[in-house]
């Protein structure tokens, strides 16, 4: 099987599908997407993925996936092992609840600071082709979400190793890659939230931490 992973090595986005391709030892090729060169808007590109964003991920039999949420459900079902979305049914809806919770309360709160402060992304405060202009207000309640998420994923973390319970999972490379974007606009968990510390450096230490 040959898949063709459209990448952008310097953007989070694609950085939890490479994750989820690392965890599972997926073999792909990659293809890399400029993005501050506009690379992602060029005619080539739209005719992989026509919204303008990476990651996207060809199949072998010319099927395109342009979504995380698509990419990481495929992965799992044709590459079982490990599981990254749950073994239980319990389990399986921890790890949904809070892969949405770090993609709303914390992945999107980071994206309103940075697309609405961002002298780069003037006129692209959301992501794809149309033009849209930056609203200043929505970065300062982006990062009161942020701070807030933090507060969150320490307190689940003091009852649980990781954030869908026992196991590793697509919320903690969610939540894993929420937390070094938040970086990016100076975002840091608080000195006391010692559980998200050590969860954070867990991650890094595994191979997909790396990537």
């Amino acid at each position: 099987m040959t898949l063709t992973f459209y990448d952008c090595s310097t953007a989070p986005s694609p950085r939890r599908a490479r994750m989820v391709l690392a965890e599972k030892r997926v073999p792909h090729e990659v293809v890399e997407v400029d993005l501050r060169s506009g690379e992602q808007f060029s005619g080539e590109y739209r005719a992989i993925n026509p919204r303008c964003t990476v990651p996207a991920l060809k199949l072998d039999d010319g099927t395109i996936l342009t979504d995380n949420a698509s990419i990481a459900r495929w992965l799992e079902e044709v590459y079982p092992d490990p599981p990254l979305m749950g073994t239980t049914p319990v389990e399986k809806a921890f790890v949904a609840e809070w892969l949405w919770r770090v993609e709303f309360e914390g992945l999107s709160a980071i994206m309103e600071v940075l697309r609405n402060t961002s002298k780069a992304m003037k006129d692209r405060a959301l992501p794809g082709p149309d033009p849209t202009p930056q609203i200043p207000e929505l970065a300062e309640r982006g990062r009161a979400r942020a701070t807030r998420f933090f507060e969150a994923m320490d307190a689940r973390l003091a009852e649980t190793p990781w954030l869908g319970g026992d196991t590793f999972s697509v919320a903690d490379i969610a939540g894993f890659v929420f937390v070094e974007f938040a970086g990016w606009v100076k975002l840091q968990p608080g000195e006391g939230q010692t559980n998200l510390a050590t969860w954070r450096e867990a991650i890094r230490a595994r191979p997909s931490g790396q990537v």
